[in-house]
């Protein structure tokens, strides 16, 4: 909610904005918030509560978002990112981001099985 309230052209650019949220997400305050907002918010239903209709695309979403997350940390050491300050930071984000991009492309370009893979530029 406070992202929104500081920030109003979220909502004024974009009508009908749709967030995909966890189940911590959930309180009637905040339903009202949004929904006097014309944001619609979709997240895991507990089990005293009816299904929204597009519950089953959650899952695949989160797997997608957690698949990402676990690359940035995992193949691209984005924890141990070592700068300093937010342009270092960034620096090195945008470094490690366009060489994964680079060798996702190389490995599709080659027919690599695995296109994914930084092994085959880890020396």
């Amino acid at each position: 909610m406070a992202i929104l309230d500081h920030d109003p052209s979220v909502l004024a650019d974009r009508p009908g904005l749709l967030i995909i949220a966890d189940k911590g997400y959930i309180s009637r305050e905040l339903d009202t918030f949004l929904t006097e907002r014309g944001v619609r918010l979709l997240r895991p239903n507990y089990r005293n509560r009816a299904p929204h209709p597009a519950e089953h695309l959650l899952k695949p979403v989160r797997q997608l978002i957690e698949s990402v997350n676990d690359t940035l940390k995992g193949q691209l050491d984005l924890e141990l990112h070592g700068g300093r300050t937010i342009d270092g930071v960034t620096a090195r984000i945008a470094q490690r981001l366009l060489a994964l991009t680079a060798a996702i492309w190389h490995n599709r370009a080659t027919g690599q099985p695995v296109t994914r893979s930084l092994i085959a530029f880890d020396h």
